[in-house]
C-alpha cells in the first residue's frame, strides 16, 4: 500500500505543474486585466484617468511583463517562499484573503462531505434491500426532488422555515451577538445551529445523487453468482451482505470522493452568498469579476490540487475495497 500511495504522489508533482500552466492560461483569456476593470469602473464613475496613471498601475502591478515572466516569477514565489501573489482588489496578500476565509470553507466542506456519504449510503442500501416497499419509494421521490431543487431555493424555503418556527433565518456563520465574542460553549452551539441549513442545502444533491447510485450498485450485486454461492454454501444473509454484496456495492462511491469534494467547493457559492456566509465562493466569484489575476488563480490551482487529492483518497479506498485494484497495481 505504501509503494501504491507513494507512486500516485510522485505522478501528482508533474499535474500539478502542468495545471499550473493551465490555470495561468486561462485566467489571461478574457480581455483586458485588472488595470483595465478598475480603469472602466473610474471613467463610469465620471473621473478623468490618462495613459501615464494607466502605465504606471501596469507597471506597478507587474502587468506589463510577458505572460510567461509573470508565471515563472508567480512559481517562483509560490515554491520558494510560499507567496501566491498579491490580490489588486482587497489591496492584501492572496495567502491573508484566502487564510481568512479558509478555514469556514474548510469546515462547512468537510462537514457536508460526512453528511452526504453518511446519510446517502445507509438509505441507498436500504432502499435496495426493500426495493419497491414504502420506503423505498419515498427514498426515491425524495431523491428525485432533491436532484431537481436548485440550493438557492431550498436555502430560500430552509430561511423562511427557520424563521416562521425559531424566529431566526439562520443566516450567516452565527449570530450578531457572538461575532465578536470569545469562543465559548455558547458560541460553538450557536454555529452548529448556523451550519445546519448550509450542510443541507450543498448536501443534498449529492447525498440524493449518491442514493441513486447506491441503489441500483446493491440491486445489481444482489443477483450476481457470487451471492448465489455464498447462499448455497450457508453463508449468513448478513455476513454476505456486508462483508461481500456492500463492500462491492461501494466502489463506484469511494470513486466518487474526488470530483464530490469540488463539486461542494465550487458548488456552495451560490448558497454562500444568499446564506450570507464567510467562505471562499464570494472571494472567488468577486476574482472572476474584477480579474483579480492572482486571486482567481490561486484558488483554481487549489480546486484543481483538491481534485487529485479527492483522486488519491478514492484510490485508497478503492485499493481497500478491491483486492484486485491493488494486485493490478503490484504487475505494473
Amino acid at each position: 500500500m505504501f509503494k501504491f500511495i507513494l507512486r500516485r504522489l510522485i505522478i501528482m508533482i508533474p499535474l500539478v505543474l502542468i495545471t499550473s500552466m493551465v490555470v495561468f492560461a486561462v485566467i489571461q483569456l478574457p480581455p483586458g486585466d485588472y488595470v483595465t476593470t478598475y480603469i472602466a469602473t473610474l471613467q463610469n464613475e465620471g473621473e478623468t484617468v490618462d495613459q501615464k496613471l494607466i502605465e504606471d498601475l501596469r507597471e506597478e502591478y507587474g502587468l506589463d511583463q510577458p505572460l510567461p515572466v509573470q508565471y515563472f516569477k508567480w512559481m517562483k514565489n509560490i515554491i520558494t517562499k510560499g507567496d501566491f501573489g498579491y490580490s489588486f482588489s482587497y489591496n492584501k496578500p492572496v495567502n491573508d484573503v484566502i487564510g481568512e476565509r479558509m478555514a469556514t470553507t474548510l469546515m462547512i466542506s468537510g462537514i457536508t462531505l460526512i453528511f452526504t456519504y453518511a446519510v446517502a449510503i445507509p438509505i441507498g442500501i436500504y432502499s435496495a434491500l426493500h426495493q419497491y416497499s414504502i420506503g423505498d419509494y419515498i427514498a426515491t421521490i425524495i431523491g428525485f426532488l432533491g436532484m431537481a431543487t436548485p440550493n438557492f431555493l431550498l436555502a430560500i424555503l430552509l430561511m423562511f422555515a427557520s424563521f416562521k418556527w425559531f424566529g431566526d433565518p439562520m443566516m450567516g456563520l452565527m449570530s450578531v451577538e457572538f461575532i465578536d465574542a470569545p469562543m465559548s460553549l455558547a458560541k460553538f452551539v450557536d454555529i452548529l445551529k448556523h451550519l445546519i441549513i448550509p450542510v443541507i442545502v450543498i448536501g443534498t444533491g449529492g447525498t440524493c445523487g449518491l442514493i441513486r447510485v447506491m441503489r441500483g450498485q446493491m440491486l445489481d450485486e444482489l443477483d450476481k453468482q457470487y451471492v448465489l454461492t455464498g447462499r448455497s454454501k450457508g453463508l449468513e444473509e448478513k455476513k454476505i451482505r456486508r462483508k461481500y454484496i456492500v463492500r462491492a456495492a461501494l466502489n463506484p462511491i469511494a470513486s466518487s470522493v474526488g470530483w464530490n469534494l469540488t463539486k461542494i467547493f465550487s458548488g456552495s457559492t451560490i448558497t454562500a452568498i444568499v446564506l450570507n456566509l464567510p467562505t471562499q465562493g464570494p472571494v472567488m466569484l468577486s476574482a472572476l469579476r474584477n480579474q483579480d489575476m492572482y486571486l482567481a488563480g490561486t484558488w483554481l490551482l487549489f480546486m484543481s490540487v483538491l481534485t487529485m487529492v479527492g483522486t488519491l483518497i478514492s484510490d485508497i479506498v478503492l485499493a481497500w475495497l478491491d483486492p484486485r485494484i491493488r494486485l493490478m497495481d503490484s504487475r505494473m
